[in-house]
């Protein structure tokens, strides 16, 4: 690393961690109008941001559009959620000299904020997982200030972004450097190891994830390093389900491992269900319409799909049974095929991931080897099944139970690829899925990561953080002697 970037990245840091300082008392409404500014900027420059975005990724203006408006909805969502304290979990016992188990001091606890956050961009979502995306939202409305590290594949729209940020904070209120961009591989092995930098949030490549996690828990002071790292999300068809409903299980099939040329980190990569015969499986792909299909995001990672794709193609016991039209600039998606015995006997082949429009049918000729296949799956970001309405055609209960103890959201008779942000959403999964499987990326209950629970015992009330002081300043929901109080 020059010189120069060290410095970039320091000044960008200590700056944050100057407007940290000046914004942790801040109360979560005000913190809330801050989001809102960011929405509202987002907006207001959606027509340029989102042809910019095109002409760096090649994804569509339509889906760009459509993720614009998730992320300044997230962004307005996750502040609102800020501003009624819940995230802070703010909870006041007072002292109580006949508690059950003897004398109990006052104790007060409540999440603080950690202090500057590191945020990696994802290639594949510009705005929702990028600039201003899940990770930026949420470590702003706890409370912290946010450093991006922008991804090389869309550089000129991450600095169009952070520019319109700095000028919407600023606008609003916020104190200058409560959000900053650094750009640069080794900038970003910098943001990771700087000393003032308290918790990492990443979207990527499980190479790279782990490589970023390694720096941060050899670190004097490891911190948390919250990593979505790579899924291949199976889905599991019941032979109840095969029989009603083939050719539209099909059709969903190939519209969702084909949407955004399958380069989304919730893309069904395998499909479990009754063997039968091969002519009638490629005709029912051949009547399912994919996704109109286009440019990759860039040439690394059409390579990269190429070479995992004929990696698995070139697997004893794989074979490539169809591929569906491309077009100019774009490879063709593709299917395989496999039995269940292949990837019960192996597998460490449902772990390999095709970031791209490829995806493997596995066949079974037994219902009892669903369950074998799914006690075999690693840790999953999602996992899904399609079955019939009191459909005993295999054990329902016990596929459930097992895809829940490896995913972290389980979809009936659905596609992972939608993710919506809501309060309820879990957007995780046990490793190699993510870093940290107690937490979500997306939804309100993401700001929690970047929240630290501190108790105060005996303290004065004047002296309290004002979540915690009787009169309640911030008018914030807290549990008070075990009563929940809404804002």
């Amino acid at each position: 690393m020059t010189d120069t970037q060290a410095l970039t990245v320091d000044a960008a840091v200590t700056a944050a961690q100057s407007a940290f300082e000046s914004a942790r008392e801040v109360a979560p409404a005000t913190r809330a109008t801050w989001l809102d500014a960011l929405a509202d900027a987002l907006d207001a420059h959606r027509e340029e941001l989102v042809a910019l975005a095109h002409e760096e990724t090649h994804l569509p203006e339509g889906r760009l559009g459509g993720e614009l408006t998730r992320t300044a909805f997230q962004l307005r969502l996750l502040g609102r959620d800020a501003a009624t304290g819940e995230p802070l979990a703010a909870t006041i016992d007072h002292a109580d000299p006949a508690w059950g188990m003897g004398p109990r001091p006052d104790i007060r606890r409540v999440g603080e904020p950690l202090g500057v956050v590191g945020v990696f961009g994802a290639s594949n979502f510009p705005f929702a997982f990028s600039v201003l995306g899940g990770d930026s939202a949420a470590g702003l409305a706890a409370g912290c200030a946010v450093v991006h590290k922008a991804h090389p594949a869309h550089a000129r729209l991450a600095r169009l972004t952070a520019s319109i940020a700095a000028d919407a904070l600023r606008a609003a209120g916020a104190p200058d450097g409560l959000f900053a961009l650094v750009e640069g591989h080794e900038a970003g092995t910098q943001l990771v190891q700087h000393p003032l930098v308290k918790a990492i949030g990443f979207t990527g490549s499980t190479a790279g994830g782990q490589a970023l996690a390694a720096l941060a828990a050899a670190r004097t002071e490891p911190i948390p390093f919250y990593g979505e790292l790579g899924s291949t999300n199976p889905v599991f068809v019941t032979p109840a389900a095969w029989e009603a409903r083939r050719s539209a299980i099909l059709s969903g099939y190939v519209g969702s491992f084909t949407l955004g040329m399958g380069q989304f980190c919730t893309k069904p990569g395998f499909l479990v269900v009754p063997a039968g015969s091969r002519d009638e499986l490629v005709a029912g792909l051949a009547d399912a319409a994919p996704v109109p299909p286009h440019a990759m995001l860039s040439e690394g990672l059409r390579s990269g799909f190429e070479r995992a794709r004929d990696e698995l193609a070139g697997t004893d016991g794989f074979e490539v049974i169809t591929t569906l039209p491309g077009a100019e600039g774009a490879p063709e998606a593709t299917v395989l095929r496999a039995s269940a015995s292949t990837v019960i006997a192996h597998p460490e082949l449902l772990e390999h991931e095709m970031f791209g429009p490829a995806s493997v049918v596995i066949e079974y000729d037994d219902p009892a080897e669903v369950a074998e296949v799914a006690a075999r799956i690693g840790g999953q970001l999602t996992a899904g099944v399609h079955a019939e309405d009191g459909d005993r055609s295999v054990d329902i209960p016990g596929l459930l139970r097992t895809l829940s103890e490896h995913a972290g959201r389980v979809l009936w008779n659905g596609w992972p690829t939608g993710v919506t942000v809501s309060f309820a959403q879990q957007h995780g999964g046990p490793f190699p899925a993510t870093t940290a499987p107690g937490t979500t990326s997306v939804g309100t209950a993401a700001i929690a990561r970047f929240l630290r629970p501190v108790a105060y015992q005996d303290v004065p009330d004047a002296a309290l953080p004002a979540p915690l002081q009787d009169a309640n300043p911030w008018n914030i929901s807290r549990r008070v002697d075990g009563v929940l109080t809404l804002a």
